[in-house]
């Protein structure tokens, strides 16, 4: 038994379509880190370019957000659930969306 990741629907173009995987992890970075390295493709939407965890990806250990707990150190046992939530705030603030494969329109015309 591992650790369970849920993996939210926008993302899961990038996840082989799958809506959740498991993983050996003793933190919430290892799980990441075993996810992104499973799918490769999920790295740049969860992660900067300086590996840093996106302001706008959300994460929860067992429905705790990790930013109150111990962030990435958090740790996990065997039957935990991480999801990954991505913060949505009516639009995107750039004319391209790390969740979205398509180029925005631009407002301006």
């Amino acid at each position: 038994m591992g650790v369970k990741v849920i993996i939210p629907t926008p993302l899961r173009a990038y996840a082989g379509k799958r809506d959740s995987t498991e993983v050996k992890a003793g933190t919430v970075g290892e799980a990441l880190g075993r996810l992104t390295t499973e799918f490769g493709e999920l790295r740049k939407h969860l992660f900067t370019e300086d590996g840093k965890l996106r302001s706008f990806v959300n994460v929860y250990v067992n429905d705790e957000d990790i930013r109150y707990l111990a962030k990435e150190n958090t740790p996990t046992k065997d039957g935990d659930t991480i999801s990954i939530v991505p913060s949505i705030a009516g639009g995107c603030r750039t004319l391209f969306c790390h969740f979205c494969t398509r180029r925005k329109r631009s407002s301006a015309r």
